[in-house]
């Protein structure tokens, strides 16, 4: 019953990657409709119970601006649910990407509490000009072999910086996990170094990874407002934020350390890299390198779902 739960659920959970917490995008009694329709007679009351045990939460009402909820919302959550589901079946890798919040390298108080025999002395302020490196952590999460990487970047988050962590991926996990990989699915939000709006992302993909590996790169956008349902967010983000709870970032070495420690009990496994390459702002991707590549955009919602290279 949980694993069908599990199922239902994987495409339909958002959650905190600051405190854990996550939550359904269904209601219980369309959850006990989508069971029955498995084979699984559950009532509502009991649905509740079965989310309560895997850790979902309710919500409260809270207002909120009305005007982030993009019309088109759940039709591309439908979209993103369909393709999904075709990626897996054929055995093609799916990744969900983005990028943690940056965080001060130094003696700064990490929010969180943990068991020691007594606190850590961390400096009254977080001033940035006195932190030794200021580190831009970009999370991918394999949705289909639980498995994520974060690359820690030291420099600007841009879609130079984006493009260049999943060719890390590729070259460390990707072809190891997929030896045979044609295709490549990716889930992002849609702004940052990895929006839909990007033109050197776009290209990037193109050149560095389409081309360059000859793989077909699949891309779906989550509608503005829903990054939180981006699976890298709940599935590993909130499992790192909660390794490193309450231990000050002294240095790179101690954040990569508190990355590859992140576990759970359902086997998830952790790699982090760091990149000390500096990426510049603001470059400009010349007309001729925007119509080389070769782009394919899917109906009814083309800004957000598109396919690059052969």
């Amino acid at each position: 019953m949980i694993e069908l739960l599990d199922e239902l659920m994987a495409t339909d959970t958002a959650g905190n990657p600051q405190n854990g917490k996550k939550w359904p995008r269904k209601d219980t009694r369309e959850i006990s409709e989508q069971m029955r329709r498995k084979g699984q007679s559950v009532c509502p009351n009991s649905v509740a119970k079965l989310l309560k045990d895997q850790n979902y939460s309710l919500r409260l009402n809270r207002k909120t601006i009305a005007e982030t909820t993009h019309p088109d919302r759940d039709a591309q959550f439908r979209r993103i649910a369909n393709t999904r589901k075709r990626f897996e079946d054929a055995g093609h890798p799916i990744l969900s990407v983005d990028t943690k919040k940056k965080e001060l390298i130094g003696n700064f108080r990490n929010g969180g509490r943990k068991w020691d025999k007594e606190d850590d002395k961390v400096l009254a302020h977080d001033f940035r000009t006195q932190a030794k490196a200021i580190a831009c952590p970009y999370g991918l999460f394999d949705t289909v072999l639980n498995d994520g990487m974060v690359v820690v970047g030291i420099s600007s988050d841009t879609a130079e910086f984006a493009v260049d962590c999943i060719e890390t991926w590729l070259t460390r996990v990707g072809w190891t996990a997929y030896p045979s990989m044609k295709k490549l699915l990716l889930l992002c939000d849609s702004g940052g170094s990895n929006g839909y709006k990007n033109r050197l992302w776009k290209c990037g993909l193109y050149h560095k990874i389409a081309q360059r590996y000859g793989i077909k790169v699949r891309v779906c956008h989550y509608p503005p407002g829903a990054s939180k349902w981006n699976p890298v967010e709940h599935r590993l983000f909130s499992f790192i934020s909660l390794e490193w709870a309450g231990t000050p970032l002294r240095s790179l070495a101690i954040m990569l350390q508190c990355i590859r420690s992140t576990t759970t009990t359902t086997g998830l496994r952790v790699d982090a890299v760091l990149n000390r390459r500096k990426y510049d702002k603001g470059v400009h991707v010349p007309a001729e390198d925007q119509n080389s590549v070769q782009l394919r955009h899917y109906a009814p919602l083309p800004d957000w779902n598109y396919a690059i290279g052969d």
